[in-house]
């Protein structure tokens, strides 16, 4: 009789110390689940990341803590199989808060047997949506860096080719004027010199739009008043659209200032708008938008975090894929017909905002529309400083 009073007191110690352990978890959402996902057990963890009390909960299938689109594809369901198949499910994504606000999490699903019998499942939940962003916001810095240095090396060549193609260029002028002057009037050679002067005039064009690439060019640098400068801005842009384009503008009031050549910018919102209409033959929308953004500075030597004024220029057009979207700051590459794109257009914009101590973002998907962000660095100090 005293044997199995120890053995019943050594039992009820466990599950009380068990179950004082479960209480203590505050980091991590602990519970039980009954072999259909049904939700058995809610522990203070599971409360403070997820919102819910165990009165709201218990009894409901964690289903509901997926965002729509995962609950559609069977997600929840397939984390069930795959932790009965497997002896353990492991993962990260999107869920849903009692609120109704996302956060990142680390889930880990593994079934619980009793007599080879499932009696239920274990999940543990743990918000890492903190160091998630850190790591994005890494990557970005990262890709950045990457487009800086590769910029840094073809600008050098590109800056020697365009002064030597810019001297040939020359020579090819003056011979075809000197032809144009001594050749008889007739109306095939006038042609057929015309059609060499364009694409002399093409070329020039071109070591101008190379010397842009590779930072040869010469900005005249000045603090500019982001918002007061994009507002006048947006009638120039304008004209770039036609009839069935509209073009719109979303500012923050507090947008910093930042430290730029006003002309170069304009110049560069204006090739985005344009090729933003290209991508809607259509027609469609088009939103300049200016927001400030704190992201890992790609030019720093250490890990420096600090502001940078975002200016997007957003459309609803075809979009890129995504190995097309990561190609698009090459020189020379182009999605356009021969003749309507020299390939230079996106190189000179990402070349301008380097010089600027910046870094430009392509986010585009295959017909869901295009968002080029230009990222400037926020001048923190007062003008009157």
């Amino acid at each position: 009789m005293v044997n199995a009073v120890s053995k019943l007191t050594a039992q009820t110690d466990t599950s009380r110390q068990l179950t004082l352990l479960i209480e203590s978890v505050t980091d991590h959402a602990l519970y039980l689940m009954d072999p259909d996902g049904v939700v058995c057990t809610w522990n203070p963890g599971a409360q403070r990341i997820k919102g819910y009390s165990a009165e709201e909960v218990i009894g409901t299938h964690f289903s509901r803590f997926h965002c729509p689109a995962d609950r559609d594809a069977g997600e929840p369901e397939r984390s069930l199989a795959i932790a009965m198949s497997e002896g353990r499910y492991a993962g990260e994504g999107w869920r849903l808060r009692s609120d109704g606000t996302r956060f990142r999490a680390s889930v880990v699903i593994e079934p619980v047997f009793e007599a080879e019998h499932l009696v239920g499942f274990v999940k543990v939940t743990r918000d890492i949506t903190e160091s998630y962003q850190a790591q994005v916001l890494l990557r970005d810095a990262q890709r950045a860096l990457a487009s800086t240095q590769q910029f840094e090396k073809v600008s050098q060549l590109s800056r020697g080719l365009a002064h030597e193609f810019n001297n040939l260029l020359t020579t090819i002028h003056n011979a075809l004027d000197l032809i144009a002057l001594r050749c008889a009037a007739d109306e095939t050679t006038e042609r057929l010199i015309g059609n060499a002067q364009a694409a002399a005039d093409r070329g020039a064009l071109l070591t101008r739009q190379l010397l842009a690439f590779g930072a040869g060019q010469t900005l005249v640098r000045e603090r500019v008043t982001t918002a007061n400068w994009l507002q006048p801005a947006m009638a120039a842009l304008q004209q770039r659209c036609l009839a069935h384009h509209s073009l719109s503008l979303q500012l923050r009031s507090d947008l910093p200032d930042v430290l730029l050549d006003p002309g170069q910018l304009e110049a560069a919102l204006s090739n985005l708008v344009g090729n933003a209409c290209d991508a809607m033959p259509q027609g469609g929308r088009i939103c300049i938008i200016g927001d400030i953004e704190r992201r890992l500075d790609p030019q720093a030597d250490t890990p420096t975090y600090r502001n940078f004024v975002a200016i997007r220029v957003q459309d609803e057009g075809h979009g890129m894929a995504p190995d097309v979207a990561a190609r698009a700051s090459e020189p020379f590459f182009t999605t356009k017909d021969i003749g309507k794109g020299s390939g230079l257009g996106l190189s000179q914009v990402f070349g301008f905002i380097t010089q600027c101590g910046g870094f430009v973002d392509v986010s585009s998907t295959e017909g869901g529309g295009t968002t080029v962000s230009l990222l400037l660095p926020a001048l923190e100090v007062p003008a009157n400083d």
